[in-house]
């Protein structure tokens, strides 16, 4: 199968603000028992110590420099010396400000709950019936493949960051709680 297109059509049922701090943590659970059920999030490779050893790095070689080249009368190279310090501590803010992005897909007999919370908590609700959903990955999985899931003739693009293997795993594993619940 070819990549057709990386737009969503699916309509949400609906939309605001989340209402506790992840937005998940109710959401479908009405007591049924769930087929399948995952909390997708970005993969954040570097943990605090690690954030705090670059940075401290940054700075230390920032000062070393600053400092050689203010003793060779070139002061005004100091300021370029923040500024680098300034655009690494912005992109490490913006990359762990983006890891705050969940969705969450829920399968019971009844329903497929699918809940997206941007990092602005800003939330998006899907409820699917699992008779009519279909669930597809391009083959074999490439780092463009998505995991697409249709139902009614609307389009939902589900882990678009997650690694490859781990859309693979996930697009198998959606597709087989939505087959156990036709089954019954």
């Amino acid at each position: 199968m070819s990549r057709v297109a990386n737009m969503e059509t699916l309509a949400p049922c609906e939309k605001g603000r989340a209402p506790e701090a992840s937005g998940l943590d109710s959401f479908g659970d009405n007591g049924d028992s769930a087929f399948f059920d995952a909390v997708l999030y970005p993969n954040r490779s570097l943990p605090n110590a690690g954030y705090i050893a670059v940075m401290s790095i940054v700075i230390g070689a920032n000062i070393l420099f600053g400092t050689y080249f203010y003793a060779l009368g070139a002061w005004p190279v100091i300021g370029f010396c923040g500024l680098d310090v300034f655009a690494v501590w912005l992109a490490f803010k913006l990359s762990y400000w983006q890891g705050r992005l969940r969705e969450r897909v829920r399968v019971t007999q009844d329903d497929m709950l699918v809940a997206r919370v941007l990092p602005s908590g800003h939330e998006t609700r899907w409820r699917l019936q699992p008779f009519w959903t279909r669930v597809s990955i391009d083959r074999p999985v490439k780092h463009e493949s998505q995991v697409r899931v249709t139902s009614k003739g609307g389009v939902l693009i589900l882990g678009a960051f997650l690694s490859p293997d781990e859309r693979a795993r996930f697009a198998e594993s959606l597709s087989d709680a939505l087959n156990r619940t036709r089954i019954g």
